[in-house]
């Protein structure tokens, strides 16, 4: 009977699922809404058909230690040491900072000292969930402000650790909390070292034993594998399983099985990551918060400024544009999903009274919830701000960039290029004189910016003299040669990549100082014949051979007059 149970309560959340989000998406509702509206509805404290939220509890848990797990896989070791002045500086002061000021706030309310250093700490930290399922869905995790956002939240995930290793003793264990949080933070070292020794002995060649099967449902098994016994192990050492998801993922981040990995564990991530939000809303208690409507919503805009200002400075004070850091201060401000867990172990062990817990629930609900309408008013406002301030604060923009590519021209070309980079985790930025180009990318989030890249100020404002390269994409010849001739003067040693129409402005860009050219018309002819070639009957090593002769010959075969010449030396 528990089984039917179990089973009729997920059907249940299943069905409101399918009708409501759909539903509130024509409407332009995110779905994050649509599953905490649909959890309301089938929740204890509303009308209608009730499901019992502790029976899926555990498995809507596992959506946000799969969430994690994708978080990983999009963070290779390089991309984390490039971050970790923001995951270790800007992440640490921010939930510092917070724990502080809320925690003070809390006290100076009438809470006691145990209670005061929970409210603090857990309200510090932001919604994971919610953040990264809106940067996903406009494609800004990419963008700077969207990498700075996931650095914070990276840290705080794993501040969540010693929170949790308080609430026992501020339960009333007699233990020093100091000799804990060491003992714990020994712990969490341990639990990572030997995870990432498994990494690199264990899951390596298990992942190749388990590819040359060539078995797709295995691969997944393995994958689930993967991230449940990680889990496990992390949850064993006194951590949350999601720390261990997210380790799993950086496991494999590095590895060539990361993208099937990710599109494997999409489904289910989206699954149980709608179930988390819909225990989120049946957890929310109605009538309490219609009864403290007024002391809610005053708590939620206090949290949200708060919060909002503190982040705005320290992102500020990092060297962040003011526009990228109204976006992350309105786009963080909100409580995270983890509140849910640790009130809800701090009012089992009697750390904090019930009614503050409702109401403190309600409140990161209420917050969680309005983070959409208040991520897009960081859009418009950083929008405004940007049409105000042009490029003033473009320098501070790019101050903290090294050895990215600086991209001349933002079209067609330049954009295929951008997105191999992003692909690659590579770092750049992007210069271009159309202002409509320029605003639609900015409105993305995309490190684009109005400039005349054949200026040397602008160029020097790009960062060119700590770049890694230098891509040349312009439509317009003699804007793409002046661009070369700038960089070259400015940065002699930079590579610079540059694309021509033909032959002939090939030459002019390689005597301004171009280190290689790719002649657009020829090697479009280049790339057609190959495939006549292999149609033909060719081998493939010979038609490759043939095009890198005809390359290293200067296309001389592609031009007329010199088609009977063989292109080798």
């Amino acid at each position: 009977m528990p089984h039917s149970a179990f089973l009729f309560d997920t059907l249940f959340l299943l069905l409101a699922a399918v009708i409501l989000v759909p539903l509130l998406q024509r409407f332009r509702i995110p779905p994050v809404l649509g599953y905490l509206a649909a959890g309301m509805i089938l929740g204890p404290y509303t009308p209608g058909p009730v499901v019992d939220v502790e029976d899926t509890r555990t498995l809507a848990e596992f959506g946000v230690v799969f969430l994690l797990f994708a978080i990983g896989l999009e963070l290779p070791v390089t991309r984390l040491r490039a971050m970790r002045r923001y995951i270790f500086g800007l992440g640490f002061l921010q939930v510092l900072v917070t724990s502080v000021v809320l925690g003070g706030a809390a006290w100076a309310a009438g809470l006691d000292t145990a209670a005061a250093v929970v409210v603090g700490g857990t309200l510090a930290f932001s919604s994971t969930a919610t953040v990264l399922t809106m940067l996903a869905e406009r494609g800004e995790t990419v963008t700077r402000f969207g990498r700075i956002a996931v650095a914070v939240l990276i840290f705080q995930d794993l501040a969540v650790v010693p929170i949790l290793a308080l609430l026992p003793l501020l339960a009333g264990d007699s233990a020093s909390i100091p000799v804990a949080l060491g003992l714990a933070g020994l712990k969490a070292v341990a639990a990572i070292a030997v995870i990432f020794l498994l990494g690199r002995f264990v899951v390596g060649p298990a992942y190749r034993y388990v590819a040359a099967a060539r078995n797709p449902e295995l691969f997944t098994a393995a994958n689930l594998l993967l991230v449940l016994a990680v889990g496990w192990g992390t949850a064993e050492a006194g951590m949350s399983m999601a720390l261990g998801a997210f380790l799993a993922g950086l496991l494999l981040a590095d590895t060539a099985y990361r993208h099937q990995v990710e599109a494997d564990i999409e489904p289910f991530r989206g699954l149980l990551l709608g179930l988390f939000f819909m225990t989120v809303g049946m957890s929310i208690d109605l009538p309490l918060v219609a009864s403290k409507a007024g002391a809610i919503l005053a708590l939620t805009f206090g949290l949200l400024a708060t919060k909002g200002l503190i982040l705005f400075g320290l992102t500020l004070a990092f060297g962040m544009a003011l526009p990228a850091a109204l976006r992350v201060a309105l786009l963080l401000g909100q409580g995270g999903e983890f509140a849910f867990v640790v009130f809800g172990k701090a009012m089992a062990l009697d750390v904090m009274a019930v009614k503050d817990g409702q109401t403190l629930l309600a409140v990161v609900a209420l917050s969680m919830a309005l983070t959409p309408a208040l991520a897009a008013l960081g859009r418009h406002v950083a929008k405004r701000v940007e049409r105000q301030w042009g490029l003033e604060r473009f320098p501070v923009e790019t101050s903290d960039l090294k050895r990215h590519v600086v991209i001349a021209g933002y079209g067609r070309v330049g954009r295929a290029v951008a997105r191999v980079l992003s692909a690659h985790d590579i770092p750049w930025v992007a210069l271009d004189l159309d202002p409509q180009r320029v605003a639609r990318a900015r409105d993305r989030g995309l490190p684009v910016y109005y400039g005349d890249a054949s200026q040397e100020g602008v160029l020097r404002a790009a960062g060119i003299g700590r770049a890694h390269a230098a891509a040349i994409t312009l439509n317009r010849p003699r804007m793409a040669e002046k661009a070369v001739e700038c960089i070259r003067r400015t940065a002699p040693d930079l590579p610079i990549i540059a694309r021509a129409h033909d032959l002939g402005q090939r030459r002019i860009l390689e005597k301004g100082g171009a280190t290689a050219v790719v002649p657009e018309t020829m090697e479009a002819s280049l790339q057609i014949a190959g495939l006549m070639l292999r149609t033909a009957g060719m081998a493939v090593e010979g038609v490759d051979q043939y095009l890198d002769d005809v390359r290293k010959n200067n296309y001389e075969a592609l031009v007329e007059g010199n088609s009977g010449q063989d292109p080798r030396p």
